[in-house]
């Protein structure tokens, strides 16, 4: 008798397969994309720089100058922007305005509502978990929720699916790109400077940490105030986990949209009221 052949892969295994090679390429594919883009940005300076020095009039060339500045600036906010992950971080870490930090913030993508960490799951822990989030970061998003048996709300910080393994390539794509630069180009360690942000960021990946440290910042205000100048939200330490972080909801306004909501209550912008609120 013929062995019968394997049955033909279903269809969750065809997805789940599928969805691990996309997986794998990902950080090649960004690693190809910040380098395409780099290259360009470079090679424009480059460019340019041997454009420029055939002009004498000073004046015409700090104008070329400031155009040539506006143009890589526009081409580095695109690349932040369009690849998210660390580099919105730089953006963060270099901006020159609160205009560049809200245009950026104001365009992170969210994830599709998920929480994967085992030991957490939402029929077991929630008895509501909106599936629109408040907002989103680079390496979080939140969603209010309810937890079983409570009857206020509280915030679920969830990590980014594999956004941790991303931001590492992009780490190492940028302190190639700043070891290049520092021998070739700017007499300058960068390259010392990509290495204390791979240090600092890698501390915002374990949420046990945050949860710890606004722990301590809480008892501390309240525990030196009469009343904190400062609300930190409280902590649910028993379903803190390294990818999510569980907290009382606080109802607030953003600290970029205050000017807004002070005009829609019909605030006098230059009354006390406003003054205190900016304070």
């Amino acid at each position: 008798m013929l062995p019968l052949p394997p049955p033909p892969p279903t269809p969750d295994l065809k997805k789940h397969i599928h969805n691990r090679i996309s997986n794998s390429l990902i950080p090649w594919q960004r690693s190809f994309d910040f380098w395409l883009r780099t290259a360009r940005i470079y090679a424009g300076y480059k460019v340019f720089q041997v454009r420029v020095s055939f002009v004498k009039d000073v004046h015409l060339q700090e104008a070329m100058w400031e155009r040539q500045h506006q143009l890589a600036a526009d081409n580095i906010y695109s690349l932040c922007s369009d690849l998210g992950g660390f580099f919105l971080k730089v953006a963060y870490s270099f901006q020159s305005s609160l205009l560049l930090f809200s245009n950026v913030s104001s365009s992170i993508p969210a994830t599709p509502s998920f929480i994967t960490t085992p030991g957490l799951g939402l029929d077991d822990v929630f008895d509501r978990f909106d599936p629109q989030p408040l907002g989103s970061a680079s390496i979080a998003q939140v969603h209010r929720a309810r937890l079983k048996g409570h009857n206020t709300d509280v915030v679920v910080k969830v990590q980014h699916p594999g956004v941790e393994k991303l931001m590492m390539t992009d780490i190492r794509n940028l302190q190639a790109f700043a070891y290049y630069m520092q021998k070739t180009d700017i007499k300058f360690d960068l390259y010392s400077i990509t290495k204390e942000m791979e240090k600092q960021i890698g501390y915002e990946f374990d949420f046990t940490r945050e949860a710890d440290a606004m722990h301590r910042i809480r008892c501390f205000l309240y525990a030196n105030n009469k009343k904190s100048p400062v609300l930190v939200p409280r902590v649910l330490k028993d379903i803190v986990t390294r990818r999510v972080l569980v907290m009382e909801y606080i109802d607030g306004v953003p600290i970029l949209n205050l000017g807004e909501e002070i005009a829609k209550r019909g605030i006098n912008p230059g009354g006390k009221i406003a003054a205190a609120a900016k304070q």
